[in-house]
């Protein structure tokens, strides 16, 4: 091997460090975008067990599937000593990545505590999504051409900056230089990130649906539509059709393909319609969900946790305002209604929610038919129960039909209305202090300060942008607009000295992974001196954040697989169910059948008892008869007898006859 040249323990040390492993055992992006979720958890599991020891630490809580993964990985390899760990790490490592030796610095600080900012995040494919469709960054971090990089993502790059280099001040947007035939200017349309483009679907112009599905690479910011059609079916040769025009609906980007759930139609369904969008094929079908669906709606709130979709409130084709909350499982595509404790937001509809460290779902602002909202609302996802938390610094004015997205623990808020005026200030509230802060403020009737606009997170060059589109004050717009974060923001929100309530202390990242992220925050308070280190370092936190999420992914996926199988056989159950219910209502009416027919018999036995008895009565009274007729048989025969007698005794003449005299007639003679 190429890293012959070094001994053990160091070259154990420079492995690590190139993997992305820091003294804490957590992986950096570069870790996520090198190996496989399973690769990553044994090698976890290996540093761990290299730099610490056995594990010794409890198993954390159940529903912390990442914190199981970790500490199984780490869990079992039992005693296996500290320099056997190392050699399996670094053999694992050259398996996966054979030339990882000629890619690390020169200077290898042989410590076990690595510092994983030195290293630089390996190049990620391009199919990864930008977005997740909520505002939560899925983007890959800035790409650094190695020194055998390819021309192509070098141009790919400087196509990137000079798509976005007309930004050049931070926190003030900017209407971006966009070529291509613009969309139609609309509201309440759909839009997410996928595979470096955005994608607006449907929408309201001129009270009129849209259907249209059009598209904005991010790298040329250059505008295109997509022929895309319905498929009717799920064979090859199924049919395709026109999709339908929808206005209020919900853009949601997962894996490689994107979801649009419910919205209003011109001729609505029962319940909540789910269409997928597949980017390869360009045509849309309709997903076939299992549990009860949710009554069809607009204006509602979908949010991405996991793998899970999380539905709240909207206004159904009644115009009735909802408060409902329902979550949809994307492995098994199974509704769930969800009974939540504590009181729950007033029904509306036109608000904004988001995620807080995959277990707080916030809910902010909206409307109903009279009145807008500037209230808070945190739905504790693991107990199910709703709380209303105490606000820090300037409260927001109410307002519904604002657009929001999450970077980080931030979540920036942008445009609605309050039934008088535009808002136009841009928020951001800190998830974890839940504190307010005023970002930026435009001025006239501009689109963003704008209802029914939506709000997207990108990332370029280690820049965090914003980006808009749409929305209507009067006038319907299809501009757009990009607003260059400061990393300081994020910091400050971090390291700022604020007392909380113990109702805001409910937004905290879980106990199980406070640990961990602790010693991450730990590292950018002490290098809070350079700006470079508090760069990496938040750099650093996203890159966990991310790596939890793939691992979360990974973990689900494989409880997915077992979930779909038990579903496969509930199927054939059911199916095997509905067989013998079948020959259980024929057996029941041939049983039917032969009750009445031996109903039918007993009336014949019951008649033939009856025969049988007058019979016995006739035998007697022949019986009776025969026994006359003997006695009177013989009284005939008695009698006859008696007159032969006396007919004999007439002479010689009945003598001669021949029936001699009798012996008294003879002598008395």
């Amino acid at each position: 091997m190429a890293s012959s040249g070094i001994a053990y323990p160091d070259r154990f040390y420079a492995a690590a460090a190139y993997a992305g492993f820091g003294g804490a055992g957590a992986p950096s992006a570069a870790a996520i975008s090198r190996f496989q979720n399973d690769v990553a958890l044994l090698l976890y599991g290996l540093h761990q067990q290299a730099t610490v020891g056995p594990c010794n630490v409890p198993k954390p809580r159940a529903w912390s599937p990442v914190g199981q993964s970790k500490w199984t990985s780490w869990h079992g390899l039992g005693s296996m000593p500290s320099a056997e760990a190392m050699r399996l790490f670094v053999k694992i490592l050259e398996e996966e990545d054979p030339g990882w030796y000629s890619r690390i610095p020169e200077f290898i600080n042989p410590q076990p505590v690595v510092d994983i900012e030195m290293h630089k995040p390996k190049e990620e494919p391009d199919i990864v999504p930008l977005t997740n469709g909520t505002g939560t960054s899925s983007i890959p971090e800035p790409k650094t051409i190695s020194e055998n990089g390819s021309s192509v993502e070098t141009q790919d790059k400087v196509v990137i900056l000079e798509g976005l280099s007309t930004v050049s001040a931070h926190e003030e947007w900017t209407a971006l230089s966009v070529s291509g035939q613009r969309p139609k200017p609309r509201y309440e349309h759909g839009a997410t990130v996928l595979q470096d483009k955005m994608y607006i679907f449907g929408g309201n112009h001129n009270g009129r649906y849209l259907s249209d599905l059009q598209v904005l690479d991010l790298k040329s910011l250059t505008w295109s539509k997509i022929d895309a059609k319905l498929q009717a079916g799920t064979s090859d040769s199924a049919k395709t059709a026109q999709v339908s025009p929808c206005a209020g609906h919900s853009l949601i980007s997962c894996g490689n393909k994107f979801f649009s759930v419910a919205g209003h139609t011109k001729d609505p369904s029962d319940s909540i319609t789910v269409k997928e969008f597949d980017p390869h094929t360009c045509t849309w079908s309709i997903v076939k969900t299992y549990g009860k669906p949710p009554v069809s709606r607009g204006g509602q709130s979908v949010t991405l946790v996991g793998t899970t979709l999380v539905v709240f409130g909207g206004e159904d084709a009644k115009r009735c305002l909802l408060n409902d909350l329902h979550i949809l499982d994307l492995e098994t595509m199974t509704w769930d209604d969800v009974d939540a404790i504590g009181t729950p937001p007033a029904p509306r509809s036109d608000h904004v929610a988001a995620c807080h460290a995959d277990r707080y779902l916030l809910i902010f602002g909206g409307g109903s038919h009279a009145t807008c909202f500037n209230d808070l609302h945190v739905l504790d996802l693991q107990t199910m129960e709703w709380s209303r938390p105490k606000q820090q610094g300037p409260i927001p004015s109410p307002r519904a039909g604002h657009a929001g997205a999450t970077v980080g623990e931030n979540w920036y808020i942008v445009g609605g209305g309050n039934n008088k005026s535009g808002v136009s200030e841009t928020l951001v509230l800190n998830m974890s202090t839940l504190a307010w802060s005023v970002v930026s403020t435009v001025e006239g009737r501009v689109p963003l300060a704008s209802e029914g606009m939506t709000l997207l997170y990108s990332n370029y060059s280690g820049e965090d942008y914003l980006i808009s589109f749409g929305g209507y004050n009067g006038r319907y717009s299809n501009e757009v607009y990009a607003l260059k974060l400061s990393v300081k923001l994020d910091l400050q929100s971090s390291t700022k000295d604020q007392p909380t309530s113990d109702s805001t202390s409910r937004v905290l990242e879980p106990e199980v992974e406070i640990s961990q992220d602790g010693k991450i925050r730990e590292i950018a308070m002490d290098n809070a001196d350079s700006k470079n280190r508090n760069d990496e370092a938040n750099e650093q936190l996203l890159a966990a954040l991310k790596a939890e999420k793939d691992e979360l992914e990974a973990t689900l996926n494989r409880e997915g697989l077992q979930t779909v199988q038990l579903k496969e056989e509930i199927t054939e159950a059911e199916a095997r169910n509905a067989e013998l219910t079948k020959e259980l209502q024929a057996v029941r009416g041939q049983l039917a059948a032969e009750q009445s027919r031996c109903f039918k018999l007993e009336v014949d036995v019951a008649e033939l008892r009856q025969k049988l008895q007058s019979l016995d009565a006739l035998e007697r009274e022949v019986e009776l008869l025969r026994r006359q007729k003997a006695a009177s048989e013989q009284e005939q025969a008695a009698l006859d007898a008696k007159q032969k007698k006396q007919a004999g005794s007439g002479g010689v003449w009945g003598w001669l006859v021949g029936t001699p005299p009798d012996d008294d007639d003879s002598e008395s003679s």
